[in-house]
């Protein structure tokens, strides 16, 4: 990054690493383990790059032998074969423990109390000792630096599996029908273990007539458990665990006790663990993890490219650019570059690490203290998934779960999202103005015409993405994929690109599109089909009109370009590339890897430079998945009990009792459960548990349906920076080198507004540019009757609500702000926000009284939103008459002569 820091202290990169690797408890490999994990997390990436480009169809076309088809997967087999990606790397990325937990601190003491009771030379403390040893040696990563023998074995086990469904297809459709009866055993699924049947056979151990696939179902079950504790923690595994335990034993719940409601019919282990682990209806490899097959992966794909191709440092060089002069600059700009770079990480805690290690250490340079620097970063960070068009992984699991075309969620959250933002920037702002906080001198900053130039062509692939998905409306799959394609495509362009290049290389790349569009127009396909017709191998197609020719020549323009460039990079390996500015995690592994190579020199080859970018993004992309898609595997299983179970409307009715029947109550009670799961959980799990638990409930409460998915999300992403777990906050902590309870109490208060406005866009659906559910368009703005008082004013009073809110947390505006009139300031932003709180209140009193009420109508809330409004002016006025006499005075006695000046 460009930006002077100064003398502030700041992180390294391997400090980076390491505090990410702490705070998300995974490893930092050496030697043959490093290349091990990378070509597996390579190989991840291309079979999901190949399913997002070609489908489930694995084939080719090859000239002469023509088309080569390899195999034609179903969604189950594609699942599984995903889920098993997931858990190797887990059980290669995560150790089974760091000898610190409860288990082993208790399997520790026992060989010292060995050796206290018997001496050093008595057989059985030799014999613990050497136990113990291997113990270690099996199970235990106190450095988090080495694959243990048990995490090979768990990643060999964690294939099997998968490997059962890819190739026995046939047998679980009539699992479908007959259970596990007459199918295939161990031995027969794989022949290696037949001898080991044999032999336990021989000994009166049946194992010839047990279910391979039951087995299986259950070991695949095992292992998501195991993966998910160490990736995840014990939180999600438990409640995974225990739902499952409920499928098979919650028929034993008393029918007529308090929790009545939630008694089930009586199950079999076989009808359960068919019904978890081989359809796509309910379980593992069910709708959430389609989703991350088709496209979460993806877009997390997509965002590493986008960030090893240098992206993220150009957009954080930009905020400071645009804002580091202002007051309170530095954290301005934190708030914009934090809020973009978590849109396309969706992790809170990586992106409060690596971006956060070049905004705090500004922040904390221009005035700012380590834990309001740490508490700013987090939160920004966190929000940042609830920014479209990404969103993180949320949007695309709410497009999922909702029916919602994708272009009318990211309309829906364009607006709350800028609200959050809004109030950050409100805050930070506000703090700079108390402690006097100025910007960075402009001679420290990059200039912001200079940092257009070297980078202006980062926006294209965002352009392109809004363009395929909300203009061409393709498929969410496709656009990330034509995405990736675009990045790699401009990176290539970039490498080939110098002053001695620049106009054979552009037209270079001009020819090669209009002859591509010219063997559309003659003979209705690309180069290399008009090759093949001339030379007499395939009949020439249909021409086409020049219009669609020239259509079709830009959907094939990025392989072109890539091919293109690669041609000029040979030619001149060697030479500069000016606008190349690769992350630096792409040159270290260029570097590392040429001298494993022992060619050092390569590093400086800007081929081998590409090539290193784009297996590095890959590689990336699926460490980064990892945790995602074992989260959707563990989460898939709470909806498919309670799917199968038949507990969703008994489990909705409990709710609503809960609840009396009170909306306020039950989005409180939502709002709450969010924080509780959302603690130490991704947000994937988090949403996808709350969804299937409260969606119901929620929606016959009268929530829209996409408004109660968002009021889920938000209140969710709280859960990062609320103690006691507040990982993204701690997080910042470690950057800022701050206390962590204080950087998480004021990450915690930065981020009050993800609790108001999902109040505020439940009860005003206009906020979310709904109307009757549905996504508004031109003839619904121009109808005035109803954007006026349904959108209009609740947007308006949103905005006002946060910039209230803003004052009352930070405690300042003008001057500082009296505690009575902090406590007014609140009123007054749940006024204007919400005015629906204090009503259903009232209404909930009056019910209990026996006064039947209807108060939360336009006139009333209308009404309210006015007396916000002129208690924030009124407040507003009398803080800026006090700051204005405050300044009088100031002014008076800095001018006033001092005592014998006379």
């Amino acid at each position: 990054m460009s930006v002077d820091r100064g003398d502030e202290a700041g992180l390294s990169d391997e400090e980076q690493q390491e505090l990410m690797e702490e705070v998300q408890r995974r490893r930092s490999h050496r030697g043959l383990a490093v290349v091990v994990v990378a070509l597996i997390a390579i190989a991840f990436s291309t079979f999901q790059i190949w399913i997002a480009a070609r489908g489930y169809a694995f084939g080719a076309e090859l000239p002469v032998i023509g088309e080569v088809q390899l195999a034609a997967l179903q969604q189950l087999q594609v699942n599984a074969i995903h889920v098993a990606f997931g858990l190797v790397l887990a059980f290669l990325l995560f150790p089974t423990s760091r000898g610190e937990g409860f288990l082993a601190r208790q399997l520790g003491r026992i060989e010292p109390a060995v050796r206290s009771r018997f001496g050093d030379d008595h057989p059985l403390t030799r014999g613990t000792a050497n136990a113990a040893g291997a113990t270690r040696w099996a199970f235990l990563d106190p450095d988090m630096d080495r694959v243990a023998p048990a995490d090979v074995v768990l990643a060999v086990l964690a294939m099997m599996p998968a490997y059962y469904t890819a190739t026995n297809y046939d047998e679980i459709q009539q699992i479908a029908v007959h259970r596990f009866e007459d199918t295939q055993s161990l031995g027969e699924v794989f022949a290696p273990l037949a001898p080991i049947e044999a032999g336990l056979t021989a000994i009166g151990i049946p194992m010839a007539d047990v279910s391979a696939a039951f087995v299986l179902s259950v070991l695949g079950m095992l292992l998501v458990l195991e993966a998910t504790r160490r990736a995840l923690g014990l939180l999600l595994t438990s409640l995974v665990a225990l739902f499952i335990v409920y499928a098979r034993w919650g028929y034993h719940i008393p029918g007529d006790s308090a929790i009545g409601a939630l008694s089930i019919q009586p199950d079999t282990w076989a009808n359960i663990m068919y019904n978890l682990w081989y359809t796509v209806e309910a379980g593992v490899h069910s709708q959430p993890v389609s989703v991350s097959v088709r496209f979460i992966y993806i877009f997390i794909l997509f965002g590493a490219f986008l960030e090893m191709s240098g992206a993220g440092r150009w957009f954080i060089d930009m905020a400071y650019s645009a804002t580091g002069t202002r007051k309170g600059g530095p954290a301005k700009a934190s708030v914009v570059s934090s809020g973009f770079m978590g849109m396309l990480s969706g992790s809170s805690i990586a992106n409060t690490v690596t971006t956060g290690a070049f905004t705090i250490p500004l922040m904390k340079r221009s005035g700012y203290s380590p834990e309001f620097s740490g508490a700013v970063e987090s939160s920004s960070s966190s929000g940042g998934q609830m920014l479209p068009p990404v969103m993180g992984a949320a949007a695309f699991l709410i497009v999922e779960f909702t029916g919602t075309p994708y272009a009318d969620v990211i309309i829906a959250a364009t607006l709350p999202a800028l609200a959050f933002f809004f109030g950050m920037w409100v805050m930070v702002h506000f703090e700079a103005v108390r402690g006097g906080i100025g910007g960075l001198p402009r001679s420290e900053l990059p200039d912001v015409r200079s940092a257009l130039r070297s980078g202006w062509f980062y926006f294209i692939p965002l352009v392109l993405l809004l363009y395929f998905l909300v203009i061409a409306r393709y498929s969410i799959n496709r656009a990330g994929w034509l995405t990736i394609v675009a990045v790699v495509a401009l990176l290539a362009i970039v490498a080939a690109y110098d002053e001695r290049t620049r106009v054979p290389l552009l037209a270079t790349l001009a020819a090669a599109y209009l002859a591509q569009a010219g063997s559309y127009v003659v003979f209705g396909g690309g180069l290399l089909d008009t090759v093949q017709a001339l030379a007499g191998l395939e009949p020439a197609g249909e021409p086409l009109a020049i219009t669609d020719a020239a259509v079709a020549a830009i959907g094939d323009f990025g392989v072109i370009a890539i091919l293109v460039s690669a041609v000029f990079i040979l030619l001149r390996p060697r030479a500069d590339a000016p606008l190349l500015d690769f992350d630096p995690e792409v040159d270290a592994a260029a570097e590392r890897s040429a001298k494993t190579f022992n060619r050092p020199s390569l590093a400086g080859n800007r081929g081998y430079r590409f090539g290193a970018f784009v297996l590095k993004s890959m590689d990336s992309g699926a460490r980064t998945a990892t945790t995602v898609v074992v989260a959707v595997a563990a989460a898939g299983v709470v909806p498919g009990v309670i799917s199968v179970s038949g507990l969703g409307p008994n489990l909705a009715a409990l709710i609503s009792e809960v609840s009396g029947d009170s909306m306020l109550i039950l989005l409180t009670l939502t709002g709450v459960a969010a924080i509780i799961f959302g603690m130490g959980m991704p947000t994937t799990a988090m949403y996808i548990i709350l969804v299937a638990m409260l969606e119901a409930p929620l929606v016959e409460a009268g929530v829209i349906v996409l408004a109660a998915h968002l009021f889920v999300l938000y209140w969710g992403l709280m859960a990062d920076v609320t103690p006691p777990v507040a990982v993204a906050a701690f997080a910042g902590a470690g950057v800022a080198k701050a206390e962590e309870m204080k950087t998480a109490a004021i990450a915690f208060l930065l981020s009050l507004n993800k609790v108001l406005v999902p109040f505020a866009f439940v009860f005003s659906p206009g906020i979310l540019l709904l109307r009757d559910g549905e996504i508004m368009g031109w003839g619904d703005l121009t109808d005035l009757g109803y954007v006026v008082p349904d959108v209009v004013i609740p947007v308006v009073g949103m905005f006002l609500g946060v910039y209230a809110l803003g004052v009352t947390i930070i405690g300042y505006q003008y001057t500082e702000v009296t505690q009575v009139n902090r406590a007014l300031y609140s009123i007054a932003s749940i006024l204007l926000m919400v005015p629906e709180i204090p009503l259903l209140l009232v209404e909930g009193i009056l019910t209990l009284a026996g006064v039947p009420s209807a108060l939360t109508i336009f006139e009333i809330t209308a009404s309210l939103r006015g007396i916000g409004l002129a208690m924030l002016v009124g407040l507003s006025y009398r803080n800026r008459s006090r700051a204005d006499l405050e300044d009088a005075d100031a002014d008076t006695a800095t001018s006033a002569p001092a005592a014998g000046d006379a």
